[in-house]
């Protein structure tokens, strides 16, 4: 039985199965012909709309696939859909434009003299554009607003490398950072595909450009989107490559610290405790270095988020014990004061609902739940989102409830692309 005969059989039209998951109704029929694949997000609803397991889901879309590929000569003649997010994005990244964008964000005074070093491929000042544009990315709500002046920038830099092939390590360098904030605007706008695609450019670079530390954070990157997916096996193997990268790098910076505190995610995602346990120990040895051994753009880890980062973790090995009292603690550190604590907040709170659904207490988790919701909105997060949509998988009996049936509800809304 493939995708179709599943909805069939339960009654759907290709245009109510559409509306039950807020897509078009072409998107689906692209599913069902195996032309296109839904994106994580969208998985979860369909498999639940259709009644089947996530690797029930699998085989009925791995059926239309394998018959066309079965079809001798036959190859599709349908163009990319001018619709699909990913291949838009794709065309936007190989598009050529100018920097003019990017200058915009600058204060007055900077602009003319960044300008001037941009247009020469100065790499030091394509260094500060790229931490002036971290730090945008920080305080943005909306991450994906940064989209075009970050696509602006790595146009740029194409045609500085271009130019500049003699002396090309510290452009190399600065364009490895760069891919690595378009992957992480990629991600937060969930789509993982362009994120997995920038971040694998960001490591690529890297290694041309024999920076280390850089290729190692790209890999980390990487092993997020593996995760995203509950890939914790492939995480892991990509943050063991990291954590050699990171030991061969500069010793003043916090990036082998980075990789243990993200192992120790994989390990509890794998449930295994001790090894989480001991990957956490190790990233909080970060407080032994020095003030500046994170940049601020592509390394940001200085054990801030540690207490919130363990506490995640005991929820996903189920001490929740352990992991209220991190949590807590670690609410009471994230005041609303920019962009970035939105995100972090948002992240906490998911995970104290999330506590309240396995203790089966339901207002803890329509409490903690419709805060995290709130934060999602006003931040448009797809990070948050994420969360709160992994939150629905732990509702269960609760469901019934109509507060948490409205909760839902409303996850379930805020997920939709």
């Amino acid at each position: 039985m493939g995708l179709a005969e599943r909805r069939r059989a339960l009654g759907y039209s290709q245009e109510k199965l559409a509306q039950l998951l807020g897509v078009d109704r072409t998107t689906v029929g692209r599913w069902e012909s195996g032309r296109v694949a839904p994106q994580p997000p969208q998985r979860r609803g369909l498999a639940a709309v259709l009644e089947v397991g996530l690797h029930e889901l699998d085989m009925l879309l791995t059926l239309p696939r394998a018959a066309g590929q079965e079809a001798a000569g036959h190859q599709s003649s349908d163009p990319p859909s001018v619709g699909d997010p990913d291949e838009m994005i794709r065309r936007e990244f190989l598009r050529i434009l100018t920097v003019s964008g990017a200058l915009t964000a600058l204060p007055a005074e900077d602009a003319e003299a960044l300008a001037e070093g941009v247009r020469r491929g100065v790499p030091a000042d394509f260094a500060r554009m790229n931490s002036h544009l971290w730090q945008v990315y920080q305080l943005a709500r909306s991450k994906g607003s940064v989209y075009l002046v970050v696509r602006d920038q790595l146009t740029t830099l194409n045609e500085a490398l271009a130019a500049n092939r003699r002396n090309a390590r510290p452009l190399l360098s600065a364009a490895a950072d760069l891919f690595q904030l378009a992957g992480e605007v990629a991600f937060d706008g969930n789509r993982y595909s362009d994120a997995a695609a920038a971040y694998s450019l960001a490591a690529s670079v890297s290694r041309d450009a024999s920076a280390y530390d850089l290729w190692a954070c790209a890999l980390v990157r990487h092993a997020y989107v593996d995760m995203s997916e509950q890939h914790y096996r492939q995480a892991a193997q990509m943050l063991g490559v990291a954590e050699r990268l990171a030991n061969r790098g500069d010793s003043n910076l916090s990036t082998r610290h980075w990789v243990a505190s993200v192992q120790a995610e994989a390990y509890a995602g794998l449930g295994d405790m001790a090894a989480c346990e001991r990957a956490m120990d190790q990233a909080e040895t970060v407080r032994d270095l020095t003030a500046d051994s994170a940049n601020g753009g592509w390394l940001r880890f200085d054990g801030a988020r540690l207490a919130e980062e363990r506490g995640s973790r005991y929820v996903q090995l189920g001490r929740l014990d352990l992991a209220e009292k991190s949590l807590k603690d670690a609410l009471e550190q994230t005041a609303l004061v920019s962009g970035q604590s939105y995100r972090r907040r948002g992240a906490v709170l998911t995970g104290l609902a999330a506590i309240g659904a396995k203790r089966r207490d339901i207002e803890q988790v329509v409490e903690y739940g419709r805060e995290a919701i709130a934060l999602a909105r006003s931040s448009g997060s797809g990070y948050v989102a994420r969360r709160l949509q992994a939150l629905c998988d732990e509702f269960g009996p609760l469901s019934r409830d109509p507060r948490v049936a409205e909760l839902r509800a409303e996850i379930a809304v805020l997920s939709t692309p």
